[in-house]
């Protein structure tokens, strides 16, 4: 088994009697950039620092390679950290930083050197070794972490929000860094955000966590498509998904507050989820869901329309800035392959597959986009 592999088996962490992980299980294969993503609580960073040895399991079992690390102290585990707060000594300047570690394992000055020329030219902090933390940006310091980290050579580098003290723009610039880095380098990252922007950009696959147990693993691609629950739906997406109560009407269920049949009658009491740019507008004369335009935000390449079905808004995204009247009515129209079902409990409703409208009720002009759907 390779060096790099990790696998956690049944692992919890309690704090007298409460639960911050929840019997959570799963590997991540050597090379893999894997992103721990969930709401603050959810137990990620907890997770994080177990598999680091800064808390102990109070469950399960953590392997590294063919190890038992699960007791094990932080320095006998072959990996590095990167820390949210950057964790630089002030009072140190950058290549004294960068080598702390080296210098603690006594590592010879001759290697030292050479891994610091090496690494500096990486994160372009070559001209900046000589600096006081105090005296770079927050983005050459979070390069300076990094720094250290790989300086150290460990194949596998566990990452704790460390963008989140940086600027939007900065955030962009370092998510391609770290990542190119990575692949560079084919370290194993486990790198853990509340961020979906960061964990769909870098993400090789994405555990996504709520109340310390794991809700869905998968793809960047899976988690967006096929989400696992109502929760998973509405987390990753920016705008979010809609995700709208659905209630029994004759022998189908419609949007609550509405009359159009949008779900088989099972699906009564769950939710219908559409994602905001898998919606339509068109005029109110052909098929859809009747609406009316409450509100809209203008975002420069696009727009987010506010539109009320029944008794619920959703969000619709259009492209460039539409010319759009509050008080007219319009249809909003979505391919059924595009809709989401999920149960009363939040559980995607896998077994109800989506139909087309009869051709009686389509558009001539156009394929049919809303639609019921069947088992």
């Amino acid at each position: 088994m390779s060096p790099s592999r990790i696998q956690l088996t049944g692992v919890s962490k309690h704090w007298g009697a409460t639960t911050a992980v929840d019997d959570i299980s799963f590997d991540v294969a050597p090379g893999q950039f894997v992103i721990l993503l969930g709401p603050s609580g959810c137990g990620k960073s907890t997770t994080l620092r177990m598999i680091a040895g800064l808390e102990e399991a109070s469950q399960g079992t953590i392997h590294i390679g063919e190890r038992d690390v699960t007791r094990a102290s932080p320095g006998d585990r072959g990996l590095s950290m990167v820390f949210q707060s950057y964790a630089l000594f002030p009072h140190l300047n950058v290549a004294e930083n960068i080598l702390f570690g080296l210098r603690s394992r006594r590592v010879p000055r001759a290697e030292r050197d050479k891994r610091l020329a090496h690494v500096a030219k990486l994160v372009d902090l070559a001209p900046y070794l000589a600096r006081k933390p105090a005296n770079l940006s927050g983005g050459q310091r979070q390069r300076v972490a990094l720094a250290r980290a790989i300086v150290s050579e460990h194949p596998i580098c566990l990452m704790d929000e460390p963008l989140s003290n940086l600027d939007a723009r900065l955030r962009a610039d370092m998510r391609r860094e770290i990542k190119a880095l990575q692949r560079r380098l084919n370290m194993t990252v486990i790198y853990v955000t509340h961020d979906q922007v960061e964990a769909m950009s870098m993400g090789d696959r994405v555990i996504l966590m709520q109340h310390g147990r794991i809700v869905q693993d998968g793809t960047p691609s899976e988690l967006y498509n096929q989400p696992a629950s109502a929760f998973a739906a509405s987390f990753i997406g920016s705008p979010a998904m809609n995700l709208l109560p659905l209630v029994a009407l004759d022998s189908a269920a419609v949007i609550d507050g509405d009359t159009t049949p949008v779900a088989p009658l099972e699906a009564a009491g769950g939710k219908l989820g559409v994602r905001p740019e898998d919606i339509e507008l068109r005029a109110d004369h052909e098929p859809g869901v009747a609406a009316h335009i409450v509100s809209e935000e203008y975002l420069g390449a696009d727009t987010v329309v506010h539109a009320a079905v029944g008794n619920h808004v959703l969000r619709v995204r259009l492209a460039g800035r539409p010319v759009l009247a509050e008080k007219k009515s319009y249809r909003l129209y979505w391919a059924s392959a595009k809709a989401h079902l999920f149960a009363e409990n939040g559980l995607r409703l896998e077994h109800l597959a989506p139909r087309a409208f009869t051709a009686a009720q389509r558009s001539v002009s156009r394929p049919p986009l809303v639609g019921s759907f069947q088992h």
